[in-house]
């Protein structure tokens, strides 16, 4: 069975874009923003988080805090995705819980070795 990803952007071409590329390796579902998205997890479990910071209704930040409350999401990995390249906004994610971070427009390669990353932490570290 495929892993479950769940990718959060409210740029719907970012989203499907994303959605068409890791479709190919994992099941993927696009929400467009983290009021969606939280509603989709109340019957949903995915095996990783890929949520854009800036968006209407409820930021990346207020997602990710979210998320983390949950017990049954709090270690759900979480990749989170930004327009903007800056340090502050990079330690903010780390600090509420978030394991990697990808300035858009991103490059697909790096993106996918995080999601394998993320998705199998030991078993992509042997093969280093």
């Amino acid at each position: 069975m495929k892993q479950k990803i769940l990718v959060i952007d409210d740029e719907r071409s970012i989203r499907l874009l994303l959605v068409n590329f890791l479709s190919k390796m994992y099941d993927v579902v696009g929400k467009g923003d983290g009021e969606e998205a939280l509603e989709w997890l109340e019957g949903n479990l995915p095996d990783l988080v890929i949520c854009d910071i800036q968006m209407p209704k409820m930021d990346g930040y207020v997602f990710l805090e979210k998320l983390r409350q949950r017990g049954y999401t709090r270690h759900t990995p979480v990749i989170m995705l930004s327009g903007v390249e800056s340090s502050p906004e990079r330690v903010k994610c780390y600090t509420l819980g978030a394991q990697d971070f990808l300035v858009k427009p991103f490059n697909p390669e790096e993106l996918s070795a995080l999601i394998k990353k993320n998705l199998f932490p030991v078993h992509y570290a042997l093969k280093w």
